[in-house]
């Protein structure tokens, strides 16, 4: 295992090694993503949905499987981000638009996200995007600005802007 000051510094592979050698587990590796995200959030703006209660509950069940030894599959309990103009299933998908009714059934994931589902990975939550993903600055009137975590006075990039500035700081 290498060195590391944070679990939210490890790559996916660095945490599903450290499942498997028992060095700590998917529950810790939420926490301390969720505890990141909260952190980043009022500056940089990158979720508009975190999902702390689904997750936790997610890494609980994940590690329990790694107890048992029998990890689901590929990503199991490692944390991830759905962007929000995919469906996860329970999370409004509003698309960064005050035009979707954010009160409608939210009863499926898209295929992408179903398969991250299939093989353990946690979802922390919903990132920004702008509105329909469509500029190359994610500002949306749902959420605002999302800002660049290095640079506040520039922009995180295009429609996934929300997903980069989250990478970018270990949420």
């Amino acid at each position: 295992m290498t060195e590391f000051t944070e679990l939210t510094d490890l790559t996916a592979v660095q945490l599903l090694d450290g499942y498997r050698g028992g060095e700590f587990g998917p529950v810790a590796a939420v926490r301390a993503a969720l505890a990141r995200a909260e952190e980043i959030q009022p500056e940089v703006n990158a979720f508009v949905r975190l999902t702390a209660e689904e997750a936790l509950e997610q890494a609980a069940a994940s590690e329990e499987r790694w107890r048992r030894g029998e990890p689901r599959g590929l990503l199991d309990g490692v944390p991830v981000t759905v962007k929000d103009i995919l469906l996860l299933r329970g999370a409004p998908t509003l698309k960064g638009s005050l035009t979707v009714d954010p009160a409608g059934r939210w009863d499926e994931d898209a295929p992408s996200v179903a398969r991250l589902r299939e093989h353990g990975a946690v979802f922390l939550g919903k990132t920004t995007t702008p509105e329909f993903g469509w500029k190359g600055v994610t500002d949306s009137p749902l959420s605002g600005v999302t800002r660049n975590p290095h640079d506040p006075a520039r922009t995180a990039g295009g429609s996934s802007g929300g997903a980069a500035a989250a990478v970018a700081l270990g949420a």
